[in-house]
């Protein structure tokens, strides 16, 4: 698992450089941006907004990994390792990076106003509706659904869900570009919804299970974390937590109801925390912006931002789910996705990589 994730570092971060970068922000037409950034052209020292070109590349590189990084989530355990890697450049190139120009990059879904601060449709929806439909396409552990299968390490999932935690302020108050009121109100509106979230869905999982558990915890804080993103520099902080509460609501059905009910392997609930919780907070977005709701925005009417909203979400969902089941059909019928049984019963670490997590 850790392999993948760095694995998409590479992959994902070489691709932004050479060409995902243009076609997200380089010049162009409403659907792509152009090529004058292809192998980072023109990107240097001089001004991007607020920031030097070069780093402001930079940050949006590291979005363009961390979610391709999530769709690895759905297909630990069983899909190979290079034509992972193949399908993480693919997905940055020709999935990632249009989403990102339609929403930040000037493209068509900014000029009918979607508010998207830090990455809910760019980030949250484009991922986890790929995740789950990577998660169809290679199809569920061998005992998925006949066995449980339990955390690896708990306190290192609460590790990560710390460091984690600190470093999505870096990503939704950074989304501000400065150092300034809308950075605070982002940082403020980003934690509080995190633990508005924590509560609510630990609270669901005591009610429903009678034990309120360290990873139902963690789960609901970063439920709230995805929510908040794409609303935390537009609104105030009770709209956060009330966007926090409700995605909690939400992402505690999906987790614990909708994958039953549907049967597929989404190993760690991408779809379910990041798509769902992602939908949520694009969606109510439209409504806590509003100025007399404590957030930043005039708003001629909720009404109709929310629309705007919802066809950011539609169209996310559908060149997102299209695109990721074609790349991931390509790479099938030529390098094949899923490992051997035997290879997966051994173990990948293993097969895949020659490793052992722990040698004693």
């Amino acid at each position: 698992t850790l392999m993948m994730c760095l694995g998409a570092l590479g992959a994902a971060g070489v691709t932004w450089a050479l060409v995902g970068y243009s076609l997200a922000f380089g010049a162009g037409g409403a659907y792509v941006g152009g090529a004058e950034y292809l192998g980072l052209a023109g990107v240097g020292l001089e001004a991007k907004g607020t920031i030097p070109h070069v780093l402001f590349m930079s940050y949006q590189g590291t979005f363009a990994i961390v979610a391709s990084v999530l769709i690895a989530g759905a297909v630990v355990e069983r899909m190979r390792f290079g034509p992972y890697l193949a399908f993480i450049a693919l997905w940055t190139a020709f999935v990632y990076a249009p989403v990102a120009h339609w929403v930040w990059g000037g493209g068509w879904l900014s000029s009918l106003g979607v508010l998207d601060f830090a990455g809910g449709t760019v980030v949250h929806v484009n991922a986890g509706v790929s995740a789950v439909v990577a998660a169809l396409a290679v199809g569920g552990r061998k005992d998925f659904g006949r066995q449980a299968v339990l955390p690896h390490n708990v306190p290192f999932v609460l590790l990560g869900t710390t460091l984690l935690y600190l470093g999505w302020f870096g990503f939704n108050a950074g989304s501000a570009l400065a150092a300034n009121g809308t950075a605070g109100m982002s940082l403020l509106a980003t934690h509080l919804a995190s633990c508005a979230a924590a509560l609510v869905y630990v609270t669901m999982e005591w009610m429903r299970y009678g034990k309120p558990s360290a990873l139902g915890i963690v789960t609901g804080s970063l439920a709230g974390l995805v929510a908040i993103t794409p609303a935390c520099g537009l609104v105030g902080p009770l709209g956060a937590i009330a966007i926090g509460g409700i995605a909690a609501v939400a992402s505690f059905v999906a987790v614990n109801a909708l994958k039953r009910r549907f049967g597929y392997d989404d190993t760690l609930d991408v779809f379910g925390v990041h798509g769902v919780s992602g939908l949520v907070g694009t969606l109510l977005t439209g409504v806590f912006a509003a100025r007399w709701l404590g957030g930043d925005r005039d708003l001629a009417s909720i009404l109709d931002q929310v629309l705007a909203q919802v066809k950011a979400i539609a169209v996310t969902i559908a060149v997102s789910g299209v695109g990721t089941a074609a790349i991931l059909f390509a790479i099938d019928r030529t390098l094949g996705l899923r490992a051997p049984a035997g290879d997966e019963a051994t173990g990948l670490d293993l097969t895949e990589h020659g490793e052992a997590a722990y040698n004693y």
